[in-house]
């Protein structure tokens, strides 16, 4: 079963670059030999339920690439199925650059990011605006979290990959960093 992310990740011209700087064989092999990574597995969804942050990558219609951090209480993005992400987009700037994003072209990415294990996944999938629905609303909600709810954001995974720790600075959040200095005392 090959991975799946090479599939979206290494466009052909990623593979001549491999191919020129010598590592498209390896890369072929780790592909080859890989699970498809295209479903959320349990240790991926525990993964996530300890993150405070994510990344959220969309694509304008003039084909610039945008991020844009999200944030909240550990488990407020909320795996749905094994293909389904989602977590509730709040009040904020008022810009709508995602928002507006996705309304012309719905791929998107998710950089997920631990700091302090230095581990990072990173997920290809599309993404959809879901306003007006009160059950999922409901369902996303951050319990006691007071910004009031807009709307919605599914992600709909169709690949992740992990990656090596090498270069992650070891950060931690001001929770931990109290936490931490608690045990100490």
């Amino acid at each position: 079963m090959a991975r799946k992310f090479a599939q979206l990740a290494f466009t052909p011209e990623v593979k001549a670059v491999q191919e020129q700087q010598g590592s498209r064989q390896a890369y072929e092999r780790y592909v080859a030999k890989g699970p498809s990574n295209d479903t959320i597995t349990p240790e991926l969804a525990d993964f996530i339920a300890t993150l405070d942050g994510i990344y959220l990558g969309t694509v304008s219609s003039n084909g610039y690439p945008y991020i844009q951090f999200r944030g909240g209480e550990p488990g407020f993005l909320k795996v749905l199925d094994e293909k389904t992400l989602g977590f509730a987009d709040f009040s904020g700037n008022a810009q709508y650059i995602t928002v507006g994003n996705l309304s012309s072209n719905d791929k998107a990415f998710l950089f997920l990011m631990d700091y302090r294990h230095r581990q990072r996944v990173k997920v290809w999938g599309r993404a959809e605006v879901v306003e007006g629905n009160t059950e999922l609303t409901e369902k996303l909600q951050v319990p006691n979290y007071p910004a009031s709810i807009e709307r919605v954001i599914l992600f709909h995974v169709e690949a992740y990959s992990e990656n090596c720790p090498q270069h992650i600075p070891i950060r931690y959040s001001e929770g931990e960093v109290a936490e931490l200095v608690a045990r100490k005392a």
